[in-house]
């Protein structure tokens, strides 16, 4: 059984940091497959933050580019993503998310992940 666990929320006034940190358990850490963390903020969608490819290859929102890094620890089945020069349109619940395949151009859609996390609050202050 898959399961994936964030942590690291929390509140910060704009400006802060935050890391947030996903477990997962339940399958082979190196098997191919991209990990990704997404954002809801209330009465919006879902959107994609962040991605990681099995390789390494990275990919971001534009609105996160240059404030934000993910970064994956295989040995310790840990997904990560730091988040610095918080803003408050940052704030909203963050999952963790994994695919079954790779992730090719579909890194930041919903719809390429097969199992997600329960998520974490992350709340900025102007």
């Amino acid at each position: 059984q898959v399961q994936l666990v964030e942590s690291g929320g929390g509140s910060v006034q704009a400006g802060g940091s935050l890391r947030l940190s996903c477990v997962g358990s339940g399958y082979s850490w190196v098997s191919p497959s991209c990990m990704g963390w997404f954002r809801q903020a209330p009465g919006k969608e879902r959107e994609g933050v962040a991605a990681i490819s099995p390789g390494g290859g990275l990919y971001y929102a534009d609105s996160v580019k240059g404030r934000f890094t993910i970064s994956r620890d295989n040995a310790k089945n840990t997904l990560y993503l730091q988040m610095n020069s918080l803003k408050p349109e940052d704030t909203g619940m963050y999952y963790c998310a994994r695919a079954s395949d790779f992730c090719y151009g579909r890194a930041l859609l919903s719809n390429l992940y097969n199992y997600w996390g329960q998520g974490t609050q992350v709340t900025v202050s102007s």
